[in-house]
């Protein structure tokens, strides 16, 4: 029975080429008249029934912005703190860890490199001056 309704609660619809298999398929030949206006009927059901979902969703989407319109939750304030919230969650893997600590060192090392290399060129201006 449970197999049964996983399959009703799919979350992904019909893709392109599903929907090209099932129009391929020609079962019409196989019903009878009685089976086709069943068809038809539940449909038309369906369709009603999704109809009303959409409504329904759609009512409670408009209900959730206001509760947090009221509750000042805006989407920039909600940007912010997925942000934040991303960031942290960043900032503390293992990957990001190495990563800032190699970068830091490498840090390191350039500028020493630099600080050396204008030492260097100070000593050569310094010794070009005095000859």
């Amino acid at each position: 029975m449970e197999a049964q309704a996983q399959g009703l609660l799919e979350t992904e619809p019909l893709q392109g080429r599903d929907e090209d298999t099932v129009a391929s398929d020609d079962f019409s030949s196989m019903l009878s008249e009685e089976e086709r206006e069943e068809l038809k009927a539940e449909l038309v059901q369906l369709e009603d029934e999704i109809t009303t979902l959409r409504q329904v969703l759609s009512a409670k989407e408009r209900h959730l912005v206001e509760i947090k319109q009221k509750l000042g939750m805006n989407l920039m304030n909600e940007l912010k703190q997925n942000f934040s919230r991303s960031w942290y969650d960043v900032q503390t893997t293992t990957a990001y860890k190495k990563t800032h600590e190699t970068l830091s060192h490498a840090g390191q090392k350039a500028t020493a490199a630099f600080s050396n290399v204008g030492t260097a060129i100070s000593k050569k201006f310094g010794d070009m001056r005095r000859k």
